[in-house]
C-alpha cells in the first residue's frame, strides 16, 4: 500500500508529520515553555536553589486544600498588582495551577511573560504533583499518596525519559 493511500485511510497520517528539522524546532521550543512535575520535583529535592520560584496560582481555597512544598501562592487575577513586589525578573517562574484539564497555569504565565519575567508552565499540574505521590502540604499539614501506576514508575525514582 503506498504512503498516500495508507494516509488516506489512516487519521493519524491524513495531515504528514512535519520535516525532521521543523519537528526539532517545535520540540524544542515545547521545552522552553514547559516543565514537567518529576523534574520540578528533581529540582526542589536536589537542596539549595533551584534556580527558578515555583509559583501556584489558584484561589486561596484551592491553595488551602492542597499546595507544593517551597510553592509561592499568587492568584492569576492578582498578578499584575503583586508580581512586581515578590518576584525576581532574574529568577525563572514556574506556574502551576490545578492539572491539564485547567489552564490556569496558562494564564498566569502570559500575565507573567507580558510583565517581562521569565516563565515556565508545569505540565500536569498540583493533580499529577499528587499522582506521582509527591509529597504536598494542606491546611493540616504535609501529605501524600501511592504513586499512581498510570501516572508515575512505582518500583522506579524515574521514567527514564
Amino acid at each position: 500500500m503506498s504512503t498516500s493511500t495508507t494516509a488516506a485511510v489512516n487519521p493519524v497520517l491524513r495531515v504528514a508529520p512535519a520535516a525532521p528539522a521543523e519537528a526539532a524546532a517545535y520540540f524544542r521550543a515545547a521545552l522552553a515553555f514547559h516543565a514537567d512535575v518529576s523534574d520540578v520535583a528533581a529540582a526542589l529535592s536536589a537542596g539549595g536553589d533551584p534556580g527558578f520560584v515555583l509559583l501556584d496560582s489558584r484561589s486561596t481555597a484551592a491553595w488551602d486544600q492542597g499546595h507544593i512544598p517551597g510553592a509561592l501562592h499568587l492568584p492569576t487575577a492578582l498578578i499584575p498588582e503583586q508580581a512586581e513586589h515578590l518576584l525576581d525578573r532574574s529568577v525563572p517562574v514556574v506556574t502551576y495551577c490545578w492539572g491539564p484539564g485547567c489552564n490556569g497555569a496558562t494564564r498566569a504565565a502570559l500575565a507573567l511573560a507580558e510583565l517581562g519575567f521569565q516563565v515556565k508552565e508545569m505540565l500536569g499540574g498540583f493533580e499529577y504533583w499528587a499522582r506521582e505521590g509527591f509529597e504536598y502540604e494542606t491546611w493540616e499539614g504535609r501529605e501524600s499518596r501511592a504513586a499512581d501506576p498510570l501516572t508515575a514508575p512505582v518500583e522506579a525514582a524515574d521514567c527514564g525519559c
